[in-house]
């Protein structure tokens, strides 16, 4: 890129506009500018951004600035803009929780993750859309409308992080902030052609965790790289939380580019849960294990499913007991699945929650202990399905708001296991159905396996590229 703000055809990643802005080719407070700007020619057709404080993004953008100006030490993505996810505190920042019966006023604090995205140097320029709570796979409510995906408006950019997904993939931002419960990180990357890692439990501090610890903060991002380096930022043990996953040999983003070894993989394309999947989800995973083959690794087809579907009920009940975690809201104005899902957990005892509990944690250690003594790296498709059309979703959650639709449950089917065990994840943008819409293939680690994942996705990203692969946002604008 010239030393200009980068044009509306480019999508520079965020470790890219960080060497720009080290570099003095662009300051933060321009890079904000274009963000800006493309957020305004672009939100309209997409809704993917629901809320901005530009003046108080610039001044922030501007105080990087004169730190990088007096050669101050800053973190590594300073000056790099990005999004908050609107289920996720920033001071200064309301939270809605994409609802209508959300309290009103600003954060007073941070969130853990939201801290370190401040410490690492970015630039909290907006939120991004979210469905009401978070719940549903796509990103849809009554309060802000319907977020749609840049290589198709008529589909969804999944969810629940599926605002942030369509920010980055239209190059609204370089990468956005985003939280996984039961795929919200990995589906939104896989319908938007994204990489999305999310991170073993503990991984990265958090003072309440969502859903009792099975929802985990990460981001949304084009590259491995990216990934990686933005994990090193936020993952730093906490002195003041409890919880804390063991700590990594060394940086994440060492490991790009180290040699993976010769691995064990096993494929999987059958949905525990016995619902259907989709060709272009299956060719996928084939195409993946062709690749993975050609690379050395030993790879076998899995024959039976790791999901047990007896663990949905109680899933379900945790889900619903953790509506008791958000404060002020007004229950009468939200959505209907979403007040019987509150409904459903204040008729819940304590009892049958923590049996729901340890059901769960009862089930993770012989379902990990497959990986290492069967295989090192389980592949996926992301979900069991294409990008469901744009509206629907939400129309069926609220057709029966008692009971999950099918879609939804095609959606999460290869996604929610790893959120009960606590496995790391990620969603790599490996293929392309016939009808041009992005298709993910999730690579699932052992306990605390970020590393070996970060190695062998850097890797596939090397022999698969597809960093030149971006929506036509001409269109949009």
């Amino acid at each position: 890129m010239a030393a200009t703000p980068p044009a509306m055809d480019t999508f520079p990643t965020a470790l890219e506009l960080a060497a720009l802005i080290r570099s003095g080719v662009l300051t933060p407070l321009e890079a904000l500018e274009e963000c800006v700007a493309r957020i305004e020619r672009l939100n309209p057709a997409l809704r993917a951004v629901v809320w901005r404080d530009d003046d108080a993004s610039r001044a922030d953008a501007d105080a990087i600035g004169r730190r990088i100006a007096a050669k101050e030490t800053v973190g590594p993505f300073a000056g790099v803009p990005t999004l908050v996810k609107d289920l996720t505190m920033a001071a200064g920042q309301p939270a809605t929780f994409g609802s209508a019966g959300a309290p009103s006023g600003v954060s007073g604090e941070d969130e853990l993750v939201i801290a370190a995205l401040r410490r690492a140097g970015f630039v909290l320029c907006g939120r991004s859309n979210t469905p009401e709570f978070g719940p549903l796979p796509v990103t849809e409510n009554t309060r802000y409308g319907i977020t749609r995906n840049p290589w198709d408006t008529s589909r969804s950019p999944g969810g629940s992080s599926g605002g942030s997904a369509a920010a980055v993939s239209s190059g609204m931002v370089p990468v956005a902030h985003a939280n996984d419960g039961g795929g919200s990180i990995r589906i939104p990357a896989s319908c938007c052609g994204l990489v999305g890692l999310k991170p073993s439990r503990w991984r990265v501090p958090s003072v309440t965790p969502g859903w009792f610890g099975m929802s985990v903060e990460g981001v949304l991002c084009h590259t491995v790289a990216d990934a990686a380096g933005i994990l090193d930022c936020i993952s730093r043990p906490d002195p003041l939380v409890w919880e804390q996953a063991p700590a990594p040999e060394r940086p994440f983003a060492s490991e790009v580019g180290a040699d993976p070894g010769s691995l064990r993989v096993a494929l999987l394309t059958t949905s525990g849960l016995g619902l259907a999947v989709d060709a272009a989800c299956r060719h996928a995973v084939e195409h993946t294990g062709r690749l993975l083959d050609s690379l050395g690794h030993r790879v076998d087809v899995l024959d039976d499913d790791v999901l047990d579907p007896s663990l949905v009920v109680p899933f379900l009940h945790v889900v619903n007991a953790s509506y008791g975690a958000f404060d002020g809201i007004d229950w009468a104005r939200v959505e209907p699945h979403n007040a019987a899902g509150h409904a459903a957990g204040l008729a819940l005892d304590a009892l049958t929650v923590v049996s729901s509990l340890n059901q769960l944690r009862r089930a993770t250690p012989p379902t990990v202990a497959r990986w290492g003594r069967e295989f090192d790296v389980l592949v996926t498709p992301t979900m069991a399905i294409e990008p469901p059309r744009a509206g629907e979703v939400l129309a069926a959650a609220h057709a029966t708001p008692a009971m999950p639709p099918l879609t939804v449950l095609a959606m999460v089917a290869f996604t929610v296991l790893y959120n009960v065990t606590g496995q790391p994840a990620v969603s790599l943008p490996l293929s392309r159905a016939d009808s041009g819409l992005p298709v993910g293939v999730q690579l699932v680690g052992g306990p605390w396996g970020e590393a070996a994942l970060v190695r062998l996705a850097a890797q596939i990203e090397e022999a698969a590229p597809w960093r030149d692969r971006h929506p036509s946002v001409a269109a949009l604008a």
